[in-house]
């Protein structure tokens, strides 16, 4: 009968044999416990910190006071929110404001989409054409091209000469709904047709060939291959071009109407001529309220990292 021997089958011997059992190595030296975490980089941070600093100085703490101001000027209360939603002219204002940013984003998903399409599919010298086209448009300030437009429906301008050579009295363009609407979908424009041609480039268009290859005429390969993928970049730009819109404010001044009168013009108002500086404040509150909440139904439904498809 043999006699069991403490760590003869159980605990390992130390090295030749001799001695008793040995001790484990710690579970970080064997690899049993996983990798080890890493020491925190201050690299990233050091390089974070100056764009951090200059949001919070820039952004963060002046819309603090913004809010602070519109619940405490003249004193602490939120009668400044009441008379926004209560009085029926700044009810009016923010209809106005949401009609003309919904009427300039279809406007500019009109006109943009074909142009759009003609870039990614074409492709080649006409591409390139129109991108620089596009690029200029960026490049030149929409204060330029505002003032263009005064000129064009002005009095004196070539729209005026031309009906008074036909001999039709000049209508009036200038100074009403559809000049302000024009002027801002003329600036808004390059946006909707850079988010639709991101996404329209990335479309494979051997599903169109395939389409087609299966009988199905052009127009229905469009409607239901080309046209689902394309919806990305319908959104991203009716996000993009409805909430720059909503704080218009250089060109429907000196393109539109009084009775036309966006939020951005009522605030700019309050400030330089009322110095109703509470109000005012509580008027950009809301102003950010309505451009946060659309945005956070676009990340909700769609994703914000989807932007640029």
């Amino acid at each position: 009968m043999i006699e069991e021997r403490p760590g003869f089958a159980g605990a390992p011997r130390a090295p030749g044999g001799l001695g008793g059992p040995v001790e484990a190595p710690p579970l970080e030296q064997s690899g049993l416990g996983g990798p080890s975490r890493p020491p925190l980089q201050p690299i990233p941070w050091v390089l974070l910190a100056p764009a951090c600093v200059f949001l919070v100085l820039a952004f963060v703490i002046p819309l603090v006071r913004v809010l602070v101001l519109s619940v405490t000027d003249p004193t602490l209360s939120f009668a400044h929110y009441h008379r926004v939603f209560t009085t029926p002219l700044y009810l009016r204002v923010l209809a106005t404001t949401f009609q003309a940013s919904l009427l300039v984003t279809l406007a500019c998903l009109v006109l943009g989409y074909p142009l759009a399409y003609v870039m990614a599919r074409r492709g080649g010298r006409l591409a390139v054409v129109l991108l620089v086209a596009i690029g200029v448009s960026f490049w030149t300030s929409f204060l330029v091209r505002t003032y263009s437009w005064m000129v064009i429906f002005g009095a004196n301008g070539p729209l005026s000469a031309l009906a008074t050579a036909v001999g039709v009295k000049p209508p009036q363009l200038l100074f009403t709904t559809f000049a302000s609407t024009l002027g801002m979908t003329h600036i808004l424009l390059p946006y909707m047709v850079m988010a639709l041609y991101a996404v329209m480039k990335k479309i494979d268009p051997h599903h169109l060939r395939a389409a087609a290859s299966l009988g199905a005429p052009p127009r229905h390969a469009f409607r239901h291959v080309f046209l689902p993928q394309s919806l990305p970049g319908v959104v991203n730009g009716c996000l993009l071009v409805f909430t720059l819109c909503l704080g218009f404010y250089v060109t429907p001044v000196l393109l539109g109407s009084p009775r036309d009168m966006m939020i951005s013009q009522l605030i700019a108002q309050q400030v330089e001529e009322l110095l109703a500086w509470g109000f005012a404040s509580a008027l950009s509150v809301v102003l950010l309220a309505v451009t946060l909440a659309v945005i956070a139904l676009y990340t909700r439904f769609v994703g914000l990292d989807r932007l640029w498809g």
